[in-house]
């Protein structure tokens, strides 16, 4: 069974999908811009004030759903230039525990709202066995 999850904590989807779909044990987050949750705007600034508005949003939808980043099991990480690559990774190892889950980072064209990074991930709920 799929739930949809929604919070006003990050920003609202721009398109026809939903923040998060649980199902079973599964969280899949969609990707996530710096867009400030309560003006709906994109955070201006550098990439690393830009990287922190994503992961807050992320964590705020995790949180949501009753998850955490310690569940985070896989990110794909988007950037309109890779130069970019340290300082995110930077900025994202300090919400993401140890071990780091399995990534990819892709240099892409063009992000919604001209965002220089966008981020989506999936979550698993530890067994409770």
């Amino acid at each position: 069974m799929r739930t949809a999850i929604t919070t006003k904590g990050a920003a609202g989807a721009i398109g026809p999908y939903s923040q998060a779909v649980r199902v079973g044990s599964l969280l899949f987050v969609s990707g996530q811009i710096p867009l400030d949750p309560s003006t709906g705007d994109l955070v201006e600034g550098d990439i690393a004030l830009q990287t922190h508005q994503v992961m807050k949003n992320l964590s705020t939808i995790l949180d949501a759903a009753g998850y955490k980043f310690s569940d985070v099991v896989r990110t794909s990480v988007f950037l309109i230039d890779l130069e970019d690559f340290s300082t995110v990774n930077e900025v994202y190892a300090t919400y993401l525990p140890s071990p780091a889950p399995a990534r990819s980072t892709v240099q892409v064209s063009g992000l919604p709202k001209r965002a220089r990074i966008e981020i989506d991930l999936i979550a698993a709920l530890p067994d409770a066995t």
